[in-house]
């Protein structure tokens, strides 16, 4: 099992920073990528960023220049940079990560609700 604990969310105005931190724990060995999705009030949970156990990352198009995925191995965690917020970025960020040991699992953290808004 894996557990994730997310922080850093908030009210920030746009063209604002804000950073996201997810925190693991548990079997932290079998993680093969950790990520965050996003779900915007009446919209579909989305894909924003990811990061593999290699470092590779990958991005949604609509964040791509403006957010940066980071992982601190020795603190087994995962940081989201978001700059230059757009409204259109308000929704609740879950923080994602995927293990495997004989199949592969999925883990979700609670949500952090970032708010974009003069």
């Amino acid at each position: 099992q894996v557990q994730l604990v997310e922080s850093g969310g908030g009210l920030v105005q746009p063209g604002g920073s804000l950073r996201l931190s997810c925190a693991a724990s548990g079997t932290i060995g079998t993680i093969r990528s950790m990520g965050w999705y996003r779900q915007a009030s009446g919209k579909e949970r989305e894909l924003v960023a990811f990061i593999t156990r290699d470092g590779s990352r990958n991005y949604a198009d609509s964040v791509k220049g403006r957010f940066t995925i980071s992982r601190d191995g020795a603190a087994n965690t995962v940081v989201l940079q978001m700059n230059s917020l757009k409204p259109e970025d308000t929704a609740v960020y879950y923080c994602h990560a995927t293990s495997y040991v004989s199949s592969y699992r999925e883990f979700w953290g609670q949500g952090t609700l970032v708010t974009v808004s003069s």
